[in-house]
């Protein structure tokens, strides 16, 4: 099922995003952050954009959340997202169920770009954005290093033209989650697809 994210799940959630660290170059991190360290992340992101997880029989096996591309005030209405799956549960459409649900509220707060930053070599993850109506912007090759590799990354981005532009700043995840019962029924219905 998909859920909101709390700290408790932070454990659960190092579990899941470890493997990408130390045996992937999906991740630009060279070791796994402590947890402490994962802990302000999170509280960190959470003070304004959506952390979701997907739980099956108390077990956390994958999350996705947003986070803000820069920083400036003219960028307000601009997320990155990221997703990350146990092996267990690829090609399930868990992934598609969690983009699906972090953009139906990223919209809902205000948000009208939504990108994702992808390593070059994860042609999986492009490939799968692609499908869910991103589009190519840029690609900046040799940008990264990890493992003994060059490594360049892929942007990609999908716009609502429906979301005013700009209408007022976006507004936190939990007030949209408080004020909107519309939302509940969307994360229901994903869960149940």
């Amino acid at each position: 099922m998909i859920r909101f994210a709390a700290e408790g799940d932070l454990p659960q959630i190092l579990e899941v995003y470890a493997p990408y660290v130390l045996n992937t170059a999906y991740s630009f991190e060279y070791s796994v952050p402590t947890l402490e360290v994962f802990t302000r992340r999170f509280r960190d992101i959470t003070a304004l954009l959506p952390w979701l997880v997907w739980e099956e029989d108390g077990q956390v096996l994958g999350y996705a959340y947003a986070s803000r591309p820069w920083s400036r005030p003219g960028y307000s209405w601009d997320a990155e997202i990221s997703i990350y799956l146990a092996p267990q549960i690829h090609g399930k459409g868990i992934g598609r169920k969690l983009c699906t649900a972090l953009e139906e509220i990223l919209w809902r707060q205000g948000y009208r770009c939504i990108y994702s930053v992808i390593t070059s070599s994860n042609k999986g993850s492009i490939a799968f954005h692609q499908h869910l109506g991103y589009r190519f912007v840029a690609e900046f090759p040799g940008c990264g290093y990890k493992h003994g590799q060059q490594l360049g990354t892929v942007w990609l981005e999908k716009q609502a033209n429906f979301v005013d532009y700009p209408h007022s700043f976006p507004v936190p995840w939990y007030t949209v989650v408080e004020n909107d019962g519309e939302l509940h029924d969307i994360l229901d219905n994903l869960t149940l697809s």
